[in-house]
């Protein structure tokens, strides 16, 4: 009896829908910029770009309603979510998703953009103080941090490429100022675990790619704010080039895992670090610059295809929204 029961559980999908899933939006989201970006500078097609706008957009609408569906019915699961060491920095998922589609609407609809952003940016600080409280509060130990740490902090960076000519820059210069100084904190604490702990399980690997994102979205979030390519920027810039060379080093690592949902923190890492690739063309017409937009554009292009396409196959045979 008690194993029918057992069995009978993962039946249910809605039940263990997992917060993790946002994270497709943010690496959709970032491959659209990434056209946008191509459009704008190479004159790309324009039709990559509104295409992409249009699926990541129905995506992030569809996400929201099962989500909101799971916090009604299965409001004990969203609390395990909340309270859980790891996925609960997954939640900033929600609102970097709706700052990376206010990005990208500032192109096209500048209401929607504004309506995202605020709504995000809002949402966004909530959850920083949220997670910031949660370390403090519970005893957390050296096994529970990896990079998806930062999410919530490192995720202050993007408010300053989505809000200018929203706010006033003193208050994206206050969230700027977060996620550079949390991310040198929680490097310090990530590289801790990665030399003198045990290695992450293979479900956790891919977000050694989220090492990407501070430093790149820090560089374009800098410019941004600054209109300045100075040393500091130049620094941001080249740690991010650093640790997309150290991963691909590191290639072994990563051929051989199977899939999980944790695959997407691929997608928006390689975007971001495109995306900082093609803006420092634009600043310094730098040929060298203009080939590695076009190689890290490829690359970005189809691994977002890649995950996108293993992560329909694993839905439909029903392997996604199962108890862990």
């Amino acid at each position: 009896m008690q194993q029918e029961s057992i069995k009978a559980i993962p039946s249910n999908r809605l039940q263990f829908f997992p917060i993790m899933m946002f994270a497709t939006i943010m690496g959709l989201g970032g491959l659209t910029l990434v056209f946008e970006r191509l459009y704008s500078t190479f004159n790309f097609p324009k039709v990559f770009a509104t295409t992409l706008i249009t699926i990541t957009t129905i995506l992030f609408f569809i996400l929201i309603f099962t989500y909101l569906l799971k916090i009604i019915k299965y409001k004990e699961e969203v609390i395990k979510e909340l309270n859980h060491p790891i996925r609960i920095n997954f939640f900033a998922a929600i609102s970097i998703s709706m700052l990376i589609l206010s990005a990208t609407y500032k192109d096209y609809y500048m209401e929607a953009s504004e309506i995202f952003f605020y709504v995000g940016a809002s949402l966004h600080i909530f959850f920083t103080f949220y997670t910031i409280r949660f370390w403090i509060n519970n005893n957390l130990e050296i096994i529970h941090s990896n990079p998806a740490w930062f999410i919530p902090i490192v995720g202050n960076l993007i408010v300053p490429i989505a809000g200018i000519g929203f706010v006033d820059n003193q208050i994206l210069i206050f969230y700027f100022a977060v996620g550079v100084f949390f991310w040198i904190i929680l490097f310090s604490i990530i590289l801790n675990r990665i030399i003198f702990h045990n290695p992450f399980a293979p479900k956790f690997l891919p977000t050694m790619f989220i090492l990407i994102a501070p430093p790149a979205i820090g560089f374009i979030s800098y410019i941004k704010l600054t209109s300045s390519l100075d040393f500091f920027s130049q620094i941001l810039f080249s740690l991010g080039i650093f640790f997309v060379i150290l991963l691909f080093f590191m290639y072994k690592n990563f051929v051989k895992i199977k899939f999980f949902i944790s695959w997407w923190a691929f997608t928006f890492p390689m975007a971001a670090v495109t995306l900082s690739t093609i803006l420092m063309y634009d600043l310094t017409q730098n040929f060298f610059y203009e080939v590695l937009s076009y190689i890290f554009s490829v690359i970005t292009t189809i691994i977002v295809l890649l995950v996108a396409f293993k992560t329909v196959q694993h839905i439909l045979k029903q392997e996604i929204c199962i108890m862990e």
